[in-house]
């Protein structure tokens, strides 16, 4: 990673991101130099001025909005004729709210330099008191000022918004129609990680909007970073899917008896599974721990022998002390998957540590006993375990695949590697790496197997003997495509070997055939002269690579070197050759088949939110105007039921919960000033009596909001999916959309059901007796065709009777029918 890369690596895990923010090629491109930098006694003052606000600000108006400004006009450099407020501000920059009763409208407005573009900026400064990730106080509509100014933003057809309480500092940026990102800045930050300074003025100083070339303002280098991020996100799809190959590479290599025997009856698809299991697991690890969910932080016993958010530094501390090899010669980190895994499902009571028992099939260690060395037949509970022998160097790789985001770097060089934060990653993006796993499956290979190079999505794994077809190679040493001086050898001489020069292994191919050369570019989506380039291998293969992929089976590697720079590494850098019996993952159809995609909330919350508003307002069905429609009551609203028939893994009902959460907690306030000095006792909007057994709604916004999303997951939402997977992951995202950390994963089991909402059946017995008790004959196929029997019955008797009685030559025909009436009848009488 070069210096400037690292640079900007630094500055972005320093700031809160959550959605599309700026990628690094785009910083590359607009500061290849790094960050603008902040002269010393420009730092002086502010830090002057930020402790004056400390002392002041937080508590007194007039202090407050003099820090305020002092950041817009000082530091940031926005002149007094551009930061325009009040009156002054252009026509359309507010956005009303008409079912809420809000008009929205934003402090400051930083107009363009030049007269006649649109405004650059919309500004909103909220007191020191309100945080901006919790709902505005005394309003009626439940949004956070984030939220807010995304509204805002659409509604002014301006892209970004800078909202501010003086110590928290969050750049909204939210196109029309595409997702919004927010960035979060810290004052107190700014003294301790001067970098973060650097970069908040770098990027929202006057300059940056009017002072550079239009490709270098700040909105379009969110636009551009916004187009980059589709390729982060397969980054992220990729590496996983990287890392389910590696554990299941592990699995089909381990030859240790007893786990051996116990492997061997288990079928392909059941390592997949596993693996895709193991790899959901860590996501949502990753997601709870980092939310404040488990114990991380917490507790000193989980923090040194079950976290998981940390094992991936310890791990990488010693593979750069010691060297990654040395990793695989311990076993230890796979061990504490398994035991932290059985500790979210079955819970822990202990003095120095409790955790509730979640339990859930995702986290069910019976549901592939062989991970911890066990038959399927057995319980984790009663029988001792021997887990698999997966060296760290595995699971490093597992971890580093979800927590690591390998983004490639401008001008070529090595892919710099940036840390992932899941607590600023969106519930339905984890839906994406989900997405990821179900676009393959394993496979056992009947033969030798090679991975190839390739483009997008095209990485496919060829047998090498339809190579060797196409390239014109047999057994039996026919003419082929290999050439050196110029003249076409026979396979008698070609298995005489390359030439060698030292360590190196080169050779001279021709031109190969056009069968060849067409096949490649449709399997891996390469360009004609990228792949003749490898096939000629006029770049050096290390020989001792190839060998060690082949086992060291000399007679593979004889045939594999012919193809060896078509070859793909894994991610231990080492060439991908799959030998004959072994379990390899390849592209499925899987997330095609179950109809399996992810959902962005760009496309969840529109739809969420029209199809409920005619549900929860009355005015909408009547087609009355916005201003017009009337909130319904807390019972009303929590008597819907919202069901998605192919929810996948729960966007939508995710959204739905959001939406009907925040409208509930609005419903509640309603009938709270219609009812001055009365307390809320129950949900359904019961005021409380005064009983000291009463549970009352909490006055606070958060808290409140977090019950109101409780109460809805609990009564209102319903959903089906045929895969499995995806019903476990829709429950863990509604448990993380909740915050219900003390209550189990199967809270949700009564809701979320695995099935076909198609058919509406699960089983072959279903159809066949026309039930959905699969064990109940209520209605078998005889009964489902008693009419066709009566009607083709009734049909040959009239058929019968209107032949001639006194024509001897219809006499087979009458039979014939009379035969068939009769057997038609008697299937009639059996039923």
């Amino acid at each position: 990673m070069s210096s400037v890369s690292r640079h900007h690596a630094e500055w972005l895990s320093l700031v809160e991101v959550s959605g599309p923010f700026l990628s690094t090629p785009v910083l590359m491109r607009v500061f290849p130099q790094g960050l603008d930098t902040l002269d010393t006694e420009a730092r002086r003052q502010l830090v002057g001025a930020y402790e004056e606000w400390l002392d002041e600000g937080r508590k007194k108006t007039l202090p407050h909005w003099a820090w305020i400004d002092y950041v817009l006009k000082n530091l940031l450099g926005f002149p007094e004729e551009l930061l325009v407020e009040g009156q002054s501000m252009p026509p359309g920059m507010e956005a009303h709210m008409g079912v809420h009763g809000e008009t929205l409208r934003p402090n400051y407005v930083l107009k363009h330099r030049d007269a006649g573009k649109p405004p650059v900026l919309l500004i909103s400064v909220y007191p020191a008191s309100q945080a901006l990730e919790k709902p505005v106080a005394e309003r009626t509509w439940k949004a956070t000022p984030g939220t807010r100014m995304m509204e805002l933003l659409h509604a002014a057809d301006v892209q970004v918004g800078l909202v501010t309480n003086g110590e928290h500092w969050m750049l909204v940026y939210a196109p029309r129609g595409e997702t919004t990102g927010f960035a979060s800045w810290y004052a107190d930050l700014w003294t301790q990680e001067p970098i973060t300074l650097r970069a908040f003025v770098s990027l929202l100083h006057l300059r940056r909007f009017s002072g550079v070339a239009e490709s270098d303002t700040l909105g379009a280098m969110l636009h551009a970073s916004a187009k980059d991020q589709q390729e982060v996100t397969d980054q992220l799809g990729y590496q996983v899917r990287q890392a389910v190959e590696v554990l299941v590479q592990a699995i089909d290599r381990i030859n240790e008896p007893g786990i051996r025997e116990l492997l061997e009856a288990v079928d392909e698809k059941s390592i997949y599974d596993s693996a895709l299991t193991v790899m959901m697991r860590l996501v949502f690890m990753f997601a709870a721990e980092e939310r404040g969910m488990l114990l991380l932080g917490q507790n000193p016993m989980y923090d040194e022998y079950y976290a998981l958010s940390t094992l991936r530094d310890e791990l990488r501390e010693r593979a750069d002390q010691y060297g990654e090899e040395v990793l695989e010669r311990r076993h230890d980190a796979w061990c504490r998957l398994l035991a932290t895994f059985r500790a979210v499902h079955g819970g822990v009571e202990h003095e120095s540590m409790r955790l509730p028992a979640y339990g859930g099939r995702l986290f069910d260690p019976d549901c592939y006993a062989f991970l911890e060395g066990r038959s399927q037949d057995t319980s984790w509970t009663d029988t001792r375990d021997r887990p698999l022998p997966i060296n760290n160097r595995v699971v490093l790789h597992l971890l580093e695949a979800l927590q690591l985001l390998r983004v490639k770097v401008s001008g070529g060089g090595p892919a710099e590697a940036r840390r992932i934060s899941f607590r600023a990653l969106g519930i339905e993006q984890i839906g994406h790496v989900y997405e990821g796993l179900l676009d393959h499956t394993a496979k056992r290979a009947t033969e030798v197997i090679l991975g190839l190079k390739g483009g997008k999505d095209k990485e496919p794994e060829i047998p090498l003997s339809k190579l060797e077809e196409l390239a014109g190679i047999t057994a039996e040493g026919p003419l082929n495509f290999v050439r050196e001086k110029g003249e076409l050898l026979m396979a008698a001489e070609r298995d005489n070997g390359p030439v060698l020069t030292g360590q190196r292994v080169t050779r001279a191919y021709g031109e190969p055939p056009p069968e060849l050369i067409e096949f490649l570019k449709q399997e891996t989506g390469r360009a004609e002269n990228a792949i003749k380039k490898a096939l000629s291998l006029r770049a050096e293969v290390d020989d001792h690579r190839i060998c060690l992929a082949c086992n060291q089976d000399a007679r593979i590697e004889k045939r594999v070197q012919r193809f060896a720079g078509l070859l793909r590494e894994d991610s231990f850098g080492q060439l991908v050759v799959i030998p004959a019996g072994s379990v390899y993952v390849t592209a499925g159809t899987d997330r095609r088949s179950t109809g399996t995609h992810y959902t962005p909330p760009s496309l969840t919350e529109p739809i969420v939110r029209h199809t409920l508003e005619p549900l929860v307002y009355v005015g909408p069905a009547e087609g009355k105007p916005e201003n017009e429609w009337q909130l319904k009551s807390p019972k009303e609203i929590l008597e819907l039921k919202v069901c998605d028939m192919a929810m996948g893994s729960g966007a939508f009902l995710v959204q739905a919960c959001r939406y009907l959460s925040e409208r509930l907690a609005e419903a509640w306030e309603k009938l709270e000033k219609a009812h001055p000095g009365s307390v809320l006792a129950t949900p359904e909007g019961g005021f409380s009596s005064g009983d000291t057994a009463e549970r009352l709604i909490p006055s606070d916004l958060a808290e409140r909001l977090a019950i109101a999303r409780r109460y809805v997951a609990d009564r209102c939402l319903y959903g089906v999916d045929i895969n499995p997977m995806a019903v476990e992951m829709a429950k863990l995202s509604l448990w993380l959309t909740t915050l219900q950390r003390d209550r189990p994963f199967t809270f949700f089991d009564h809701a979320l059901k695995c099935g076909d909402s198609l058919l509406g059946v699960t089983s072959v017995q279903q159809i066949e007796n026309f039930s959905l008790r699969p064990g109940n004959r209520q209605i078998t196929f005889a009964t489902a065709n008693l009419f066709r029997y009566v009607d083709e019955a009734t049909a040959k008797r009239r058929a019968l009777e209107a032949l001639p009685s006194n024509d001897h030559t219809q006499i087979e025909t009458k039979n014939r029918l009379n035969a068939e009436a009769e057997a038609a009848t008697a299937k009639v009488k059996a039923i």
